[in-house]
This record gives structure tokens, C-alpha cells and sequence, in this order.
């Protein structure tokens, strides 16, 4: 299998890339910076018996994603999927956002998706391949205090859903997989303090901080391969029962009179 990932040098992205080239996938992994730790991932995808090609691209310039797919498919020979994973935050209160900042979350997390996507069509149209975008529990919640991250996730899950109707005709398919609360190299400073990270662990009702390699990595493989050749326009929720526990965080069971 050949597929495109960004976003592949930390986190979600690394483990993706690991999870895949471990499974005999050839992998474009693609970065905006950080070319050592890229390259650190490229060596253990090859210690795993694994393939990854580095590619380096800003996704917040509209040029970058046609020219990151098309740099896979000439190494490749084509694609099979690809995963849009990379996305960024800008903590701050919308009536403070700055302006700059909220077209930079909306040009990687949305409109880098959807460049890439758009790019991709025909390699994906010729394999009858499939696309799946990394969004987040926080495009199905509001994450007040963190800007245009909540709106940015929640038009990714509403692209996806409306690339999958516009691309099923022909065979390929469009999923997102939205991370809960999960501990990556941009978390690991918030999990280092002790009283914060348990704090954090008491919400969710299994009572741990997701990971990326185990608990996030298989479900971008899984919606990839062909055990979800029926699956299209989903969004599969991993945060460990999270969102869904807000009831039982109120106080009393009230009960109509008789």
C-alpha cells in the first residue's frame, strides 16, 4: 500500500507512519519542519522493515499540498490513501483572536485537508483508494478559550462527510478519526505535571490518556485497509468514553412525581 501522511515527524503522525510501514506500507511522511525528527522516523520505520520517504512542505502555503502529492505519486508509483493529520492551535479566546492567526488554523486544519484531497482525486480515482482526516473531539465540542481550533475540526468532519458522498460513485472512500484526550509531544508538557495530568484522567470514564501508537495509530489503519471497504463519511470517536460522559458529571437523578 502506498500512502501519503502528514503531519508525520511527531506524534499522531509518527505513530501513524510506524503503524503502517510496519504492516509493509510504503509511506510519504510529510513535515512542515522539524527534519531531524523526520528523519529519526524514517530510520525506525526502516529498523521495523518499513519504507518512508521524507517530505518537507508548509501546508499553511495553498501551493504545498499538490506539490507534497505530487512528489509521493512520482516516488510511489501512485497512492492508495492518504492521511490528513497535520493541524495546528492557537490558544485564545475568539474575541481575541488575531486575525492572522485565525486564517493560519483555518489554512492547515481546513483548507490543506481539502488541497490535498482535490490533489489527490485521480491517484485515489486510479486505485480505488481512500482518504481519512485526522480531526478531533473538539469538532464535536466546543473547546472554549482555544480559538478557531473547535470550528476548524468541525468543518474538517463536515468535509469529509461531504467528500465521501461526492467521491462513493467512484469508488473511493472519505473517514476522520478524532482523537480524544491523547498524549503526544505536544500534550507531553500538560501529562508532566502530575496534579494536572490526574485531574485529566478522573474525566474520562477509563480513567487514562490516550496514545497515539495504540490507541489512535490502528484506527487510521483499519479505516485504510480493506476491513472497512463498506465504511464512508464516518467519523470514528476515540477519547475513551469522554464526550459522552457529561451526565454523569451532574450532581442528582431527578424523578417526576407520581
Amino acid at each position: 500500500m502506498r500512502v501519503l501522511v502528514t503531519g508525520a515527524s511527531r506524534g499522531i503522525g509518527r505513530a501513524i507512519c510506524l503503524r503502517l510501514a510496519s504492516q509493509g506500507a510504503v509511506v510519504a511522511a510529510c513535515a512542515s519542519a522539524h527534519a531531524e525528527e523526520l528523519k529519526a522516523v524514517v530510520e525506525e520505520a526502516a529498523r521495523l522493515g518499513g519504507r518512508l520517504l521524507p517530505l518537507i512542505g508548509d501546508l499553511a502555503d495553498a501551493a504545498t499540498p499538490a506539490r507534497l502529492v505530487q512528489q509521493a505519486i512520482a516516488s510511489l508509483g501512485g497512492l492508495d490513501a492518504v492521511v490528513s493529520n497535520a493541524g495546528v492551535s492557537r490558544p485564545a479566546s475568539l474575541v481575541n483572536l488575531e486575525l492572522a492567526d485565525w486564517d493560519y488554523l483555518l489554512a492547515v486544519n481546513v483548507r490543506a485537508p481539502w488541497l490535498l484531497a482535490k490533489a489527490a482525486y485521480p491517484a485515489l480515482l486510479e486505485s480505488g483508494g481512500s482518504f481519512v482526516a485526522v480531526a478531533s473531539m473538539s469538532g464535536l465540542q466546543p473547546y472554549p478559550g482555544m480559538g478557531a481550533y473547535s470550528p476548524s475540526k468541525a468543518a474538517v468532519l463536515m468535509l469529509v462527510r461531504t467528500l465521501a458522498q461526492e467521491w462513493a460513485g467512484d469508488g473511493i472512500r472519505v473517514n476522520a478519526v478524532s482523537p480524544g484526550l491523547i498524549h503526544t509531544s505536544l500534550t507531553a508538557r500538560i501529562y508532566a505535571d502530575p496534579a494536572t495530568k490526574a485531574a485529566r484522567e478522573v474525566l474520562v470514564p477509563m480513567h487514562r490518556i490516550g496514545a497515539p501508537d495504540t490507541d489512535i495509530a490502528g484506527i487510521v489503519a483499519f479505516l485504510i485497509g480493506p476491513d472497512a471497504g463498506y465504511i464512508s463519511g464516518q467519523n470514528i470517536l476515540a477519547d475513551g468514553g469522554l464526550l459522552d460522559a457529561v451526565h454523569g458529571l451532574i450532581a442528582g437523578r431527578p424523578a417526576s412525581e407520581r
